[in-house]
């Protein structure tokens, strides 16, 4: 049965119109990205195979372009529009941040972190430069590292920050492992940047490790 001869209740379009985004299943959502279904599938079949087959919404959007191609009712238009999604979202989120308090808004910024960081295959270590209203100045990707560490340079970022007109930062970097407990190296090299930075008065906010769902505040463990 096509998805036009379904209940016009429990088609996904119009159900997102009548009962927002969030109520839709990925596989609904997924169908509305699709468009149209594969021979013998409809939208929706065939985006439940495809989250069958990637094992999650997640695994579809992170695979490689050669991997999503061969995928059922896939090719390279569809992934160039998925890789345009992902990046408007990420647009989205940091226009955003840029307009509101860091501080007053973490759960923002957390998830515009999450997004720039959680799916990387390497450590990345970056910095938000605030003003000195604490509003976001620029997000800068600035050391990139191998599956266990990245080489940070306290010098590199006390010349960011004076360059951009810094008053203060937050550190972030991510754990490819997933797994976002802190380590004592990071906790080393965040006392040698807070060290650097504080002879200038530019304050350290705040150090944040992103895993997989979860990141942890060094600010919150009381460790700055």
């Amino acid at each position: 049965m096509s998805i036009k001869d379904w209940p016009e209740d429990d088609r996904p379009r119009e159900k997102l119109l009548s009962r927002g985004a969030g109520s839709l299943t990925d596989a609904e959502l997924l169908a509305i990205f699709l468009r149209t279904g594969a021979k013998g599938m409809d939208a929706v079949t065939l985006a439940r195979t495809l989250l069958e087959q990637f094992g999650s919404l997640r695994g579809l959007m992170q695979a490689e372009a050669r991997q999503f191609c061969e995928g059922p009712g896939l090719g390279l238009a569809k992934y160039v529009q998925l890789k345009a999604c992902m990046e408007l979202m990420r647009r989205f989120l940091e226009e955003r941040i840029r307009r509101e308090h860091a501080l007053t808004s973490p759960d923002l910024t957390r998830e515009f972190l999450q997004l720039k960081l959680r799916d990387q295959p390497r450590e990345v270590f970056a910095l938000l430069l605030l003003d000195n209203q604490h509003r976001v100045i620029e997000f800068h990707e600035l050391f990139f590292g191998t599956l266990d560490a990245a080489a940070v340079y306290p010098r590199e970022i006390v010349a960011l920050a004076l360059k951009q007109g810094a008053a203060a930062v937050i550190l972030v970097h991510n754990h490819p492992s997933g797994v976002a407990e802190p380590s004592r190296a990071d906790r080393m090299i965040t006392e040698r940047i807070q060290a650097a930075l504080g002879l200038l008065d530019i304050r350290v906010l705040d150090h944040l490790v992103v895993g997989d769902g979860e990141t942890v505040s060094f600010a919150e463990r009381g460790w700055l």
